[in-house]
């Protein structure tokens, strides 16, 4: 064979194994696992329960199940006890190009009788729960240093601080919401309790610098000596490990296929989709007749589980809609195509304890974004 035959054949087969290896790469659903605080940064702290430990914890068993997927790959901020800044936390998710964020903390309060699981998304709230909550998390950048250099403009004390800051909320909020409702209905059926609220929304530093679908789970109170010795119980890790795990599989076949079988070690989860037959019914009634124009809903809640569309079921609101969409139930308060009154409507929900609800807007029946429909 020529010699520049032999270079043509060798170049051919190293482009071939590019190809495929970049096809591969391009496959890979990534995951950033993120344990909250770490080092001289204890978290919350009661009676020998250490919030830094236990996140840690759970973080390596989610990794760890995650794993046994080949078409996962899974980045840690942190595997052992050391300290990260926040920003830096989401760089390396950001760095990693990830699909999905999860961060993972303990919840602590005064009251030791409070218990629960909370997931958050990303966004500004007024409700003073969800606030506390981001101002206690966000207050971890007075241990780094220079941070009023590296935060200038954000005060950790005063979590509407933020509120100055460009978001990219919209484009992940759905996304992040469908994850964080995943990860909710996993607590539910394991028989925790879901706080008041459900998936909520609040100003947390560590997710508004993660450009890409992520929420930050408070896994139960260690302030509550029944619920915070399941946290740093070895069985208990494990639990919340494998629902946190599950719920991250399912929504990767949701929103990327699933690829290769996918394994949890775990309980089986109970099947509530909905029949074949009813989501094509769901999926029609919600899109015959849609009229022209540019309309406005607020959009509540997005979950897994069908909802009876009664005021009962949604805190008072009336005109309550459901979309089934994705595999996902999202329910919806009024319609109207003035963005003003738009706005009230949000502020009625969110009054109302719907503080991870916004706005979204259609056009002719094509989804579209606010700033779109505004224009």
């Amino acid at each position: 064979m020529k010699r520049s035959n032999k270079i043509k054949v060798i170049i051919t087969f190293f482009l071939t194994i590019m190809s495929f290896y970049a096809h591969s790469q391009s496959n890979v659903f990534k995951v950033t696992l993120d344990a909250g605080h770490g080092d001289h940064d204890f978290g919350a702290v009661y009676s020998g329960r250490i919030e830094k430990n236990i996140a840690l914890a759970i973080v390596l068993k989610v990794g760890k199940i995650l794993e046994l997927n080949p078409n996962v790959d899974v980045i840690y901020t942190r595997k052992t006890d050391v300290f990260i800044d926040l920003v830096e936390r989401a760089n390396i998710a950001n760095r990693a190009n990830s699909n999905i964020f999860v961060s993972i903390h303990c919840n602590a309060n005064k009251n030791t009788a409070a218990d629960g699981t909370e997931t958050y998304v990303m966004g500004l709230s007024k409700v003073a729960s969800n606030l506390e909550a981001a101002k206690n998390e966000n207050s971890v950048i007075t241990l780094e240093k220079d941070y009023k250099r590296k935060y200038e403009g954000f005060d950790p004390n005063s979590p509407e601080s933020m509120i100055g800051m460009k978001l990219m909320q919209e484009e992940y909020l759905d996304n992040s919401i469908s994850l964080a409702s995943k990860i909710e209905d996993n607590f539910d059926r394991l028989g925790k309790k879901i706080r008041q609220g459900g998936v909520k929304q609040a100003p947390f530093m560590v997710l508004h610098k993660a450009y890409m679908p992520r929420v930050l789970i408070e896994t139960g109170f260690v302030s509550n000596p029944t619920e915070g010795n399941i946290l740093n119980s070895e069985d208990g890790q494990d639990e919340i490990a494998k629902a946190i795990a599950e719920a991250i599989l399912s929504y990767k076949r949701e929103y990327f296929g699933s690829g290769s079988s996918e394994s949890v070690d775990a309980r089986p989860v109970r099947d509530t989709s909905t029949p074949k037959k009813a989501k094509v019914v769901e999926t029609v009634a919600a899109t015959k007749n849609v009229p022209k124009g540019t309309f406005y809903k607020v959009q509540l809640i997005a979950s897994i589980k069908k909802t009876t569309l009664e005021p009962k079921n949604f805190k008072g609101l009336k005109n309550v809609t459901m979309l089934f969409e994705n595999n996902i139930y999202k329910y919806f308060y009024e319609e109207t195509s003035d963005y003003d009154a738009a706005k009230k409507f949000l502020q009625e929900a969110k009054n109302k304890g719907y503080g991870a609800a916004f706005i979204t807007a259609t056009k002719d029946g094509e989804k579209i974004s606010i700033q779109d429909a505004t224009k």
